[in-house]
């Protein structure tokens, strides 16, 4: 499987030589996309924890880029370790504080920071520093090696995804991973167990702040603009459809939610002739219906029956045929 995803990530680098600038800027978003689920899916699908917090954590990426290229003399790329470091601070509080208690108060917790955070970016105590309304404009440096900018975001995301992929499924199938998951399955039990549930909750979350704040970063790099409209409550909904339709308990659930988010409302914009609005939520209620797993996970559990019918358990010795 490594050397699948090895080939699947090169092969995605050397297409986008292939294609015109304003498709790798469509692609690119999808990659900025996924990268944001893959911290869903460690919070939501492996700690089983819930969150509306991902569109201020993703504007907390974007701003620590754009407070840095603006109000210092650093180079923009810096912009890049600061919002992983911004977005672990900031989820391991949210996890801190919500980690232990039920879905309930982790839902009103992670909501009332996602509805403060575009209120506090036009406080006008910190507005100097934000751009207030008016939000905060990045001067993008001339990529390296005379390739357009728009290539050079894509091929820079994609190797973050690459990355965090590889961190990702590291993680999930470490020891840390089935100390989450047996706080996600019963927390009394992993309690009594040794596990410090809310202390791997809070780390966990702060891991999934650093994705979804990384993910912001390169967003702001793409538009080369930040404000405060961009991070509202609708784009905390619409990453959790993502993350549904995608699967929430595997990287590639994280990678087809990213081109799912992208690309499908595109595909009903040509066929609703006003209803498109209306199509894209009759199709996301049916497909989380039909599909409660999110696709991957839909496609894993057809692919069961299929393995067990190909390769039959062989007789044991001392039974007959």
């Amino acid at each position: 499987m490594r050397t699948v995803w090895t080939m699947g990530f090169v092969a995605a680098a050397a297409l986008s030589f292939c294609f015109p600038d304003f498709i790798v800027f469509r692609f690119t978003q999808a990659v900025i996309w996924a990268i944001a689920l893959l911290g869903l899916v460690l919070l939501c699908g492996v700690s089983g924890q819930f969150s509306f917090a991902q569109a201020a954590l993703f504007g907390v990426g974007g701003y620590s880029a754009a407070m840095i290229g603006t109000h210092t003399p650093l180079s923009v790329y810096w912009g890049l370790p600061a919002a992983l470091l911004t977005g672990y601070a900031a989820g391991w509080g949210l996890g801190r504080i919500a980690g232990g208690h039920s879905l309930w108060t982790q839902a009103l917790v992670t909501y009332a920071f996602a509805i403060a955070f575009p209120q506090l970016l036009r406080w006008r105590l910190i507005e100097q520093w934000t751009g207030g309304v008016q939000g905060l404009y990045l001067d993008f440096p001339t990529p390296p090696g005379g390739i357009s900018a728009d290539r050079w975001n894509f091929m820079m995301a994609l190797a973050l995804l690459a990355a965090g992929v590889w961190l990702a499924g590291n993680l999930i199938a470490s020891r840390s991973g089935r100390a989450l998951m047996a706080a996600r399955d019963n927390d009394l039990a992993a309690a009594a167990q040794g596990i410090r549930v809310i202390q791997v909750r809070a780390t966990i979350s702060g891991i999934a702040g650093a994705y979804l704040a990384l993910a912001g970063c390169l967003s702001s790099y793409q538009f080369a603009y930040v404000g405060p409209t961009g991070y509202s409550f609708a784009l905390s909904v619409q990453m959790l459809f993502g993350l549904v339709i995608g699967g929430m308990h595997s990287p590639a659930g994280a990678i087809v939610g990213g081109l799912f988010l992208q690309f499908f409302p595109d595909l009903l914009a040509g066929l609703g002739k006003g209803l498109s609005g209306l199509l894209y939520a009759v199709l996301l209620i049916a497909a989380m219906v039909a599909m409660p797993k999110g696709i991957v996970g839909t496609l894993a559990f057809l692919n069961r029956p299929w393995r067990r019918t190909a390769s039959p358990a062989r007789p044991t010795s001392g039974t007959r045929p």
